[in-house]
């Protein structure tokens, strides 16, 4: 298979049309800190990034400002330090570029004096906290005529047997907020297979902890059946892209991020993605996922970002030039526009495609030949190596091996 791995982007990236004085901050994330870093560095634009040892955006040669946040630090304290106030660290005006969810939450409790100094997206502060709130997610899907998978509020103390009807197995221990329960456990929810003894076991261990949870069913059928779509609204309502996209394997099988994905024009996923941002009059840059229910052939929400995703370096390598869009809207210029972008583009992970392999190969569902016939030849992207870039792949590995010191002691 042909790997594209160099950090020349297509089309867009060699305009000379863009103003670029307006430096960017990225704030944390992993893949899309390191694409975006990747991207408008390449046109000019000045990047500084700020994140824990393991944000990758921050040993590209294109970041030009590094911002270390020590692991045992808040986040949060350090952004403020950096962006706001008269002792801020960063003075001049920025494009802000939230990468993770601790970094919405930022830009939500600080929007008002945020935005007299800096720039960022239209999204308002409740419709950022509405979106980290999974409970309230599906809530709005329902409200704007998007299929759901059943799911069941709970109240602190409540017995799963007495608040539950018509549950069908296996489902999911979700707390409202993802992001910080995978702080605590390490995983974004717990699943449960069958029994209401261990489904309210695993609902008082999130209490226990301090999280708010609901319990929501599991949509049956592989990850393959999983899709997005993304896109940008702006103030007036109106939309600046459309792009799709699917997945072939995730890891852990039917719980984890995504192994290998794929670019393919999905006419359904992206009117029932602009359903939802359109009837829940959202404003900014939004990702919703789907899965295809084949009970009843339904695509059915899974979750919802108002930011860049993982998947980012898979958009710019087809073509889709969505991070300039978002700059350039930002900055008040007018935005590259793309009708098309190049379909079957393979996005993967190799280590962890071949542990979803493993997994599914015990599961019975995956032999070896399929898994190799799968990665047919094509053009594949690499998330992370670069040639002319690879000090990420470095600094990936040393937060790799702090992490797995840190275990060991």
């Amino acid at each position: 298979m042909n790997a594209d791995k160099n950090t020349r982007r297509p089309g867009f990236y060699g305009s000379h049309g863009i103003d670029v004085s307006m430096p960017v901050v990225i704030l944390s994330g992993k893949e899309n800190s390191l694409s975006l870093t990747r991207s408008l560095g390449q046109v000019g634009v000045e990047i500084s990034v700020s994140g824990t040892p393991d944000c990758w955006g921050l040993y590209s040669t294109f970041c030009a400002n590094r911002y270390i946040i020590p692991r045992q630090d808040n986040r949060k304290e350090h952004w403020r330090k950096l962006l706001l106030g008269p002792d801020a660290t960063i003075q001049q005006p920025h494009v802000i570029l939230p990468c993770c969810d601790d970094g919405i939450e930022f830009l939500a409790e600080n929007d008002t004096e945020l935005r007299q100094r800096h720039v960022f997206d239209g999204g308002s502060p409740q419709q950022r906290r509405a979106l980290l709130d999974k409970l309230q997610t599906l809530e709005l899907a329902q409200s704007a005529g998007i299929a759901t998978p059943n799911f069941w509020p709970l109240s602190r103390g409540a017995r799963a047997a007495d608040n539950i009807e018509n549950l069908r197995f296996p489902v999911i221990v979700k707390p409202l907020n993802t992001f910080n329960f995978a702080k605590v456990f390490g995983r974004k929810f717990f699943t449960v297979q069958s029994g209401t003894e261990e489904l309210q076991e695993k609902i008082q261990i999130a209490h226990d902890a301090g999280f708010d949870v609901f319990v929501v069913e599991v949509i049956p059928g592989p990850d393959s059946l999983l899709s997005s779509y993304y896109t940008y609204i702006n103030d007036d309502g109106e939309c600046l892209f459309h792009f799709t996209k699917k997945v072939f394997r995730r890891y852990p099988v039917n719980s984890g991020g995504g192994t290998y994905h794929a670019t393919e024009w999905l006419p359904e996923t992206a009117r029932e993605g602009l359903k939802f941002f359109q009837n829940t009059n959202f404003r900014g840059f939004g990702n919703i996922e789907f899965k295809t229910d084949t009970r009843d052939g339904q695509l059915k929400i899974i979750e919802v970002n108002a930011r860049f995703t993982a998947a980012q370096e898979l958009a710019v390598r087809a073509g889709a030039p969505i991070d300039l869009i978002v700059y350039c809207q930002l900055t008040g210029q007018p935005v590259p526009t793309f009708t098309d972008y190049a379909q079957d583009v393979r996005y993967w992970y190799p280590v962890k495609d071949f542990l979803a392999f493993l997994q599914l190969r015990n599961m019975g569902q995956l032999s070896f030949g399929e898994w190799i016939r799968s990665l047919e030849p094509g053009r594949h992207v690499d998330p992370l190596f670069d040639l002319s870039d690879f000090r990420p792949l470095l600094g990936a590995a040393g937060a790799v091996l702090g992490k797995m010191t840190r275990r060991a002691t």
